[in-house]
C-alpha cells in the first residue's frame, strides 16, 4: 500500500490511476493523514442474456393441475 501526499497526488493523477487499476492500493493523505483511498473498481457482473435456455426445457401439460389427496396432506399435517 503506498500512501502520497495529496499534492503528489494531483500532480502524479494518472500514474496512481493507472497503479490502482493494476490492483495497487494507494492512501492520500493531508498532512501526514489519510484521507482517501485509491482502489480499482470491481468489474462489473455479466449482463444476463434473456432466452438462454429456450428450447431446453419443457413445461408438462398438467403442471398447474391439482395436487393430489396425499402431497396435500402433507402440506396440512403436523
Amino acid at each position: 500500500m503506498t500512501t502520497v501526499n495529496i499534492h503528489a497526488a494531483k500532480t502524479h493523477l494518472s500514474r496512481l490511476v493507472d497503479a490502482a487499476a493494476e490492483g495497487e492500493e494507494i492512501l492520500i493523505a493531508r498532512a501526514g493523514r489519510p484521507v482517501a483511498r485509491l482502489v480499482a473498481l470491481a468489474a462489473p457482473a455479466p449482463r444476463r442474456r434473456l432466452g438462454r435456455l429456450a428450447g431446453q426445457l419443457a413445461v408438462p401439460a398438467d403442471f398447474d393441475a391439482p395436487l393430489p389427496d396425499d402431497v396435500l396432506d402433507g402440506f396440512e399435517a403436523g
